[in-house]
């Protein structure tokens, strides 16, 4: 596999290293640098440059996608995206976050049933439509067997459980779940029912995937199936 890493900045000039200060051909625009942590620095094309490393990876998969490849896409010299992304792995990272392309709207249906249901059609969508599904599976199933992108990723997990935790929050709030209860398990169940389901065992989602699989999260597999379940009392 062709190393990505690049070390050469013998003026100690890289982003990285200054802790981005201002120097020329970079803004102090909505950015991301390093490990795909929000900085409010970052290249002038940044957009351009998470656009098309997006792009290259639903093309070519992670094998495929190279800073070169990025930087003839983007029209920034390569020079530029490693001062600031040493390696493709950092460079994916950050643009899995920055790009917003696996974003959607969170919902807000007033009961966390309705709410976990919702959250599950947008991760069955994110998995199934192009080119979201091709950026998704290439990259998340590229992490399973790269160390430093599994590193790199840790940004994109993390803001996602970010804007997720409220949904929880009100639900604790509700006396809909107990106030120990852990969301990071929760959303591993629904989202790791969905990516099996949908992409190792490449079985098509029927319209009634979402509610089934939270009945069976929230209520558990025999009360799932019992006469007082609550599937209908979100919809």
């Amino acid at each position: 596999m062709k190393n990505e890493q690049h070390t050469a900045d013998p003026a100690g000039t890289s982003p990285a290293v200054t802790g981005g200060d201002g120097s020329a051909g970079r803004d102090t625009g909505d950015a991301y640098r390093g490990s795909g942590v929000r900085t409010g620095s970052g290249p002038r094309k940044s957009r351009e440059i998470f656009d098309a490393t997006l792009d290259l990876l639903a093309d070519k998969g992670y094998e495929g996608l190279t800073i070169e490849g990025v930087a003839e896409r983007s029209g920034v010299n390569k020079t530029t995206i490693y001062r600031w992304w040493p390696s493709k792995g950092a460079l994916l990272g950050a643009a899995l976050t920055g790009a917003g392309r696996l974003d959607f709207p969170l919902p807000d249906t007033g009961s966390l049933r309705g709410d976990l249901i919702a959250l599950t059609d947008g991760i069955v969508g994110l998995l199934t439509a192009p080119p979201t599904a091709d950026i998704a599976v290439a990259a998340l199933g590229a992490v399973t067997h790269s160390p430093e992108l599994a590193e790199h990723t840790r940004a994109f997990f993390a803001d996602r459980m970010a804007r997720e935790r409220p949904l929880f929050e009100r639900a604790v709030a509700r006396g809909e779940l107990a106030p120990d209860t852990d969301p990071m398990l929760l959303m591993d169940l629904l989202a790791g029912a969905a990516w099996l389901h949908l992409v190792f065992r490449r079985l098509p989602a029927d319209p009634d995937f979402a509610s089934r699989t939270v009945d069976i999260v929230l209520d558990g597999a025999s009360r799932a199936a019992g006469p007082d379940r609550h599937r209908h009392a979100a919809r």
